[in-house]
């Protein structure tokens, strides 16, 4: 009888040490949802069901739009073959194309086709501000993304 008890505390202790699938410390409740926090201070999109997060981040004193592709939780960089990807930002006069070009790192290594790292010049959109845009599609390790939605900076920040 003894064994019984033991392998089910086993069981639920398992379970419960399991949580949200990775080896880190944050505080959620799954049923409401929960935020991570974008490492750079942007906007995180998250791409898939908590499988990958891009975060955007547009700096309107040098007309630069960034993007980084993280994992599902925002703690770490993924690296990314993509040779590009298109945001597509609404403005009053109508949709306008913005390619996200791969980066390199020379510090953390990173080299164009294989980088986290994204940008654009888009000095117009300084003047702009606020935007809601479309990502086509976008790819992280084999998986394709379509029609994601950015809104920056999201409603209430």
């Amino acid at each position: 009888m003894r064994n019984k008890y033991s392998l089910g505390a086993l069981v639920i202790l398992s379970l419960l040490v399991a949580g949200c699938g990775g080896q880190h410390e944050h505080t959620h409740d799954h049923a409401a949802g929960h935020v991570h926090t974008a490492p750079h201070g942007g906007v995180l999109v998250e791409l898939g069901d908590h499988l990958y997060n891009l975060e955007f981040l547009f700096n309107p004193a040098t007309g630069r739009l960034q993007a980084w592709v993280l994992d599902g939780h925002a703690e770490n960089f993924v690296r990314s073959a993509m040779p590009s990807f298109e945001v597509v930002i609404t403005t009053a006069g109508g949709p306008r194309t913005v390619v996200m070009l791969p980066v390199a790192n020379p510090a953390t290594g990173e080299t164009v086709g294989d980088t986290s790292q994204f940008e654009a010049e888009v000095p117009w959109l300084a003047a702009i501000g606020a935007f809601a845009a479309e990502i086509p599609g976008v790819t992280v390790r084999g998986t394709q993304f379509e029609n994601v939605a950015l809104v920056y900076p999201p409603p209430g920040s």
